[in-house]
């Protein structure tokens, strides 16, 4: 088949050169070389494959580039699963979804449109929601890996720049129209969910000059579904403790168990448009206007088996497995046995209201509306070009939360003597073959029936929070940049100044209401409208049969629906009911505010030049910036009233950032590079806060902003080399090295646990350590019902020592199109493939076990108070990964087959909490991922295809305390299907 570039290729590939007529050749030569891109050629576009080589091979920065021909080819839905197919990047997934990118191990990245800073909706730096992307209104992108002078500062892994179509690049009018739908394999609704998208883009000349537009939308739902079962084996059953359930060895019994269903319902609207006008040859004005709108909708339940522990004392797995905790900060943790399977049963003599069967519904909802515009223009003259523009971007954002909590009461077991609103369950588990399940224990004594599980009078309302929290982020900015052609060594200096502004302002709105006994709750005939049966496909995924099947929830749908409504009907049932509690509108909690403001200056000036083999860019990037913090100071006075203070912290720093680029030509196929820089990276907002948010939640833990927190330096050298051994083939291996100082990092105060009773301090102030919240559920961490507890608080600090992150690249992608003599079809065949290696050293700040833990550890290693501590270490880094694609296009046809794997890393992400189990950030094991595409051209332009996404429903694993040691975490992700059509025209 002939190779014929679209469109959208035709302009991305123009697009890197100036098109002003009277520019000589030494200078578009010169603009070229602003860059060295590396183009990840994901698809068998052999034209334009060699023609981005052959650029790269004449261009300086170390640059990584995807082209949207290839994105529309991909089972690639947004940005940072297009992003998974680049050397060196590895993706984190919600749900199946990709939503945070890692490049060269670290989470500390920018993200920029066609240049422009994006902002989020949280408090981080990284920019715009990579899930809030389509891929349908991206043009290109650009990962920076080796910035020069003029790079904005703040990455630490690399620079991600978005790029739309530019009008005036296009050879011919673009007009394009793309329908989609998905399927989930494990969502209830079996239908397919759409995607649109549609672009159109002409330019026409008159005599006031040549004018071009370009409008880009798209549409799309989502519904995805994850299933995700934890265990939590986090105790002691000594075997010289003399309780009944004791053995002739130590061992870890159950703790607690949860049932996750995770659904998210995604609605995207993205637009992207664009004026460019060239009055003349020598000048252009252009106008960008980029809005993104998504409404993240949380329809989730858990089923939790809680009280478990209560019965630890007396109940006795029927089998064990043998758990090697392996080592920690050099200390060898030895091993253990744990429960493996058994029965939970009901012991009134022991506790009359445990183990009990509590049900959640999750409505934790994102509504994001992020807003780019960019207006500017360009000079070019025989010795300067010359650019200014204006930006401002900004992104509101409410997070509506409506979570409730049943409690389940068995009708075939006593009420809780002490007017408890809740009583005893038995449960079974079975955790062998690496699956966490659980389930009422059917034959049992005391076992409810299905009819009674579902029965709305057999449960009361348990717990309401309600949240409405709002966060609002910008940015604006102006630059100036300036270039002077010199016909030297020298070939160009470029200089430039930027200024910019960036605010983020927090809200806390929220109400919570705790119900703890039969005389406050409500039962669920009182308000049965609400309720609906729980899903029963949590065996889809894995085909286990032990779950728990039956059960009631509030509807989450209709809480998503009509909240103020469910609020209502909840009231009312507790009025009829005679509770005394009251459920009230979310309002403005002053603890939870913060308002912060930056104001930056920079500088750069850089050199390019050119000399035989050498080629490349020197130079030095200045900022200052100034920070002011503002949030409020909770005091109490005689009479008990809080008193609100504004408090307001400011601060300044300045920074001077050297970067230099060098290519070597060193011969006709082989190119060397080198690169070195300084960057710094600012503090996420919420890091700076002094602002507190509690949760009603006794396990994750309390952030306390750190106001003093200064940014990390970072120090970078790149080499690599490249060999152009055939025609659109390329094997590359280049090699990194990361120094960062003052690197952020937690520090962890745990609370003081009993070692006997596992109780907490449940007063102010908590001597024991961590903060008291007054909103938490006491839960089995005290002796009676109630809230108000001792929790754990979590702040940014800088680390006092160095660290380190160094790792060895390779790339190799080629195809068979020059044997199609000899080959024929087979000629269409090629293939794509990426390794990373990467490691991290150094920092002195450390992660220490908790006290239940280290009862735990004392009994596996026979030393009594021993203190088990490791080196924080970088979260979510993989020492290895790799990418493998094979690709076929050729007689109309392209298919394509792509399987990411990465090695086992350290995450916060545990459960649905953010908590660190045993003290520890969990090891999300190792895991790969099958994704497939083909597409067929039914004519020049007409094309069907279907995708897919996580072929073999590869599930995700979570460890407690080491790679391989405990499994207490299962995410049972989805196969997502997607069928589609495409016109050009």
């Amino acid at each position: 088949m002939g190779h014929k570039l679209s469109k959208i290729t035709l302009a991305m590939l123009s697009a890197t050169s100036l098109s002003f007529a009277t520019s000589t050749l030494a200078q578009e030569a010169q603009q070229e070389a602003e860059k060295d891109v590396e183009v990840i050629q994901v698809s068998g576009i052999r034209a334009s494959l060699a023609s981005a080589l052959n650029e790269k091979r004449f261009t300086n920065n170390l640059v990584e580039v995807i082209e949207a021909e290839d994105i529309g080819k991909l089972p690639d839905q947004n940005l940072a699963e297009v992003l998974e197919n680049i050397t060196g990047i590895q993706i984190t997934r919600e749900a199946g979804v990709g939503t945070g990118v890692q490049i060269r191990g670290t989470d500390a990245n920018r993200t920029e449109i066609n240049g422009v800073s994006t902002v989020g909706s949280g408090a981080g730096r990284s920019g715009i929601d990579f899930e809030d992307v389509s891929a349908a209104i991206i043009a290109g992108l650009e990962v920076t890996k080796s910035p020069d002078a003029k790079t904005i500062e703040g990455s630490v892994g690399g620079t991600i720049n978005l790029k739309t179509i530019r009008p005036l690049q296009l050879t011919e009018r673009l007009t394009s129209i793309r329908v989609q739908g998905e399927n989930s394999s494990l969502s209830t609704d079996s239908g397919f969910q759409p995607r649109l998208s549609a672009t159109y883009g002409d330019n026409w000349e008159n005599d006031h000059g040549k004018f071009g537009v370009v409008v880009s939308g798209s549409y799309s739902e989502q519904d995805v579904s994850a299933f995700r079962p934890r265990a939590d084996r986090d105790n002691l059953i000594a075997s010289d403790s003399g309780v009944a359930s004791a053995q002739s060895f130590d061992f870890l019994p159950i703790q607690f168990f949860v049932q996750d269903y995770d659904n998210y319902e995604y609605e995207t609207k993205n637009f992207v448009g664009t004026f460019e006008w060239q009055p003349n040859d020598n000048t252009k004005f252009f106008f960008d206007a980029i809005i993104n709108d998504q409404e993240r909708l949380q329809e989730s339940s858990r089923v939790q088996a809680s009280g478990v522990s209560a019965l630890n004392d007396i109940s006795v797995p029927d089998a064990f497995e043998t758990i090697n905790f392996g080592s920690l900060g050099g200390t060898d943790l030895g091993s253990m046995q744990a429960a493996l399977r058994g029965v939970i049963p009901v012991n009134l003599d022991n506790d009359d209201d445990d183990p009990n069967l509590r049900l959640s519904t999750d409505t934790n909802s994102r509504i994001t509306e992020s807003q780019i515009f960019r207006l500017g223009g360009e000079w070019q003259g025989e010795k300067w070009f010359v650019s200014a523009e204006v930006a401002s971007s900004s992104s509101d954002t409410t997070t509506p939360s409506f979570n409730t909590t049943l409690n389940f009461i068995n009708p075939n077991a006593p009420l809780d003597a002490g007017g408890g609103n809740d009583n005893s369950v038995p449960f079974e588990y079975d955790l062998s073959g690496g699956s966490l399940a659980f389930g009422i224990a059917s034959g049992a004594e005391y076992a409810p029936t299905v009819e009674q599980l579902l029965d709305p009078s057999n449960v009361v309302l348990r717990d309401v929070n309600i949240g409405r929290d709002t966060t609002e982020n910008s940015e604006d900015a102006i630059r100036f940049d300036f270039s002077y052609y010199v016909d030297s060594m020298i070939t160009s200096v470029d200089f430039g100044y930027r200024y910019n502004k960036s605010t983020s302002t927090r809200d806390d709105v929220s109400t919570s209401v705790g119900l703890r006994s039969m005389e406050d709750s409500p039962r669920g005939d009182l308000f049965s409208e609400l309720l609906v049966a729980g899903p029963n496909n949590f065996n889809d995924a894995d085909g286990r049969e032990l779950f728990v099947r039956d059960f009631l929830i509030i509807n989450p749908e209709l809480v998503a629906s009509d909240p103020d409504g469910v609020l209502a009907s909840l009231q009312q049932a507790m009025d009829a009911h005679g509770s005394t509690a009251t459920l009230n509108a979310p309002t403005s909690s002053s603890s939870g505010f913060f308002d912060i403001e930056e104001e930056t200056h920079a500088l750069y000036a850089q050199a390019n030049f050119e000399y035989e083999m050498f080629r490349g860019n020197f130079g030095v990037r200045y900022l200052q910036t100034d920070v002011t913090s503002v949030g409020n100071s909770i005091t109490v006075d005689g009479d008990g009233n809080e008193l609100v203070s504004q408090v307001t912290n400011t601060g300044d720093y300045d920074f001077i950032l050297p970067r230099l680029n060098i290519v070597a030509d060193v011969a006709d196929d082989v190119v060397l590079r080198f690169g070195a820089g300084k960057d710094i990276r600012r503090p996420n907002f919420d890091d700076l806060s002094t602002s507190v948010t509690f949760s009603t939640s006794p396990n994750p833990n309390v952030a306390i902003g750190n106001p003093g927190l200064e940014p990390e330096e970072v120090t970078s050298f790149d080499l690599a080399a490249e060999w152009y051994f055939a025609e659109a083939s390329v094997l590359s291996v280049g090699i990194f090295h990361k120094t960062r100082k003052a690197l952020h990092v937690d520090q962890i105060v745990s609370p003081f646990e009993d070692p006997v009773t596992g109780y907490r301090d449940l007063t102010d102030p908590c001597e024991g350590g961590g903060v008291f919240n007054p909103i938490a559920d006491i839960n089995v961490f005290g002796p009676d019902l109630g809230t108000g507890i001792c929790v754990g608080t979590e702040t940014k600090i800088n680390d006092a020592g160095e660290t380190t992150q160094k790792g060895i690249e390779i790339a190799v992608q080629y195809d068979l199109s020059s044997f199609e003599k000899e080959l024929g079809w087979a000629s269409g065949f090629g293939v794509l493939a990426n390794y990373t290696i990467q490691e991290f050293d150094g920092g002195d700040s450390e992660n220490t076990a908790t006290s239940r833990a280290a009862n735990v550890f004392a009994a596996s290693t026979g030393i009594d108070d021993i203190e088990v501590s490791a080196v924080q270490g970088l979260l979510n880094l993989s020492e290895n990964a790799y990418n493998f694609t094979l690709y076929y296009e050729k007689f109309g046809l392209s298919a394509r087959m792509r399987y990411t794997w990465r090695e086992a890393y350290r995450s916060d992400d545990f459960g649905s909490t953010s908590s660190f189990p045993w003290g520890f950030p969990v090891v999300q094991e190792d895991r790969g991922q099958l994704n497939a595409s083909i597409n067929y051209d039914v004519n020049e332009d007409f094309n069907i295809g279907i995708e897919a996404v996580n072929i073999t429903e590869s599930e995700v694993e979570q460890s407690c305390i080491n790679e391989g040691a405990l499994l207490c975490f299962q995410g049972l992700t989805d196969r997502r299907v997607t069928l589609g059509a495409n016109y050009r025209f």
